[in-house]
């Protein structure tokens, strides 16, 4: 199943994307929320695309938003891919590096980004994103983490490097700023993603490519992460997990070309879809 939210920024319809068509959800859900996946949301939907009873909805002009609501928390893993450790100069953690993103920073994948005030180091980064779908507390193994993923998604992580890393104190202020985190613009049910560790992510900046990487590369497999996060805290329906990024961050180019005001990125993951999106000054 592959499902959406279309319209303006918190007037969003939740659907459901079915032979080229999109469905109102509406009858079964308020929206694609943490409810929603609690309450066995995914197969109700699937069961109402079958019975034909989901009226059709017009997707011509019509802004698409993030996938899911608001989710209660953004977790993201860093370093987590080798060539990425490699280009930043950093030697591969022998745990997951976590840190935390605000929720509020979630945007449509269509959306403008806002390049921060007095930022000069904002950064792109491509990564496949994952949203729970049970809830998740000390899992006794990777094995039982796929039982928890509700789908996938493409991840926008919009980092602003001074702040992160300069600046003292944790990542989290160089990884929360107002609009970075653009999400979408499907969520693809887990039943749809054979191998969530055989998924190509690209991404280019004003038509030229800078990231081309595999999920074949991550340190940590996804169930991994799933499994060690649930160690730490309780993974929550609609919660997100940025799982990190392959290389080709301006941070890792020689010059470092950094966005600026009317840079355009585009990105994609393999069978997850593709986003675009303008930078604009905040």
């Amino acid at each position: 199943m592959r499902f959406a939210r279309l319209g303006p920024v918190g007037s969003e319809i939740p659907v459901v994307l079915h032979d080229g068509k999109a469905f109102d959800l509406r009858s079964i859900a308020a929206d694609i929320d943490g409810a929603f996946f609690a309450a066995g949301g995914v197969e109700a939907a699937r069961v109402a695309v079958n019975s034909g009873s989901l009226p059709a909805v017009a997707t011509d002009g019509v802004r698409v938003g993030a996938p899911i609501a608001r989710p209660g928390k953004i977790v993201c893993v860093g370093l987590n891919y080798s060539d990425h450790a490699e280009e930043t100069g950093a030697t591969l953690p022998d745990e997951p590096v976590i840190f935390m993103k605000d929720p509020s920073t979630m945007v449509g994948p269509f959306d403008d980004v806002l390049i921060p005030r007095k930022s000069v180091k904002t950064d792109w980064e491509v990564e496949l994103g994952v949203v729970i779908g049970a809830t998740a507390r000390y899992l006794d193994s990777p094995d039982d983490a796929a039982a928890v993923i509700a789908g996938y998604a493409v991840s926008h992580d919009v980092s602003e490097r001074e702040f992160q890393l300069e600046r003292g104190g944790t990542w989290d202020k160089g990884k929360s700023c107002e609009t970075f985190n653009p999400f979408g613009p499907e969520l693809v049910s887990a039943d749809e993603v054979s191998d969530p560790q055989a998924l190509g992510l690209r991404l280019w900046v004003n038509g030229v490519a800078h990231q081309n990487g595999t999920t074949a590369n991550m340190a940590f497999g996804v169930h991994h992460i799933i499994w060690y996060l649930s160690q730490f805290m309780v993974l929550q329906p609609g919660d997100v997990i940025n799982t990190g990024t392959p290389a080709g961050v301006a941070m890792g180019i020689e010059g470092q070309p950094y966005l600026r005001e009317g840079d355009v990125v585009e990105l994609e993951i393999d069978g997850l879809g593709r986003a675009r999106q303008t930078m604009v000054q905040a």
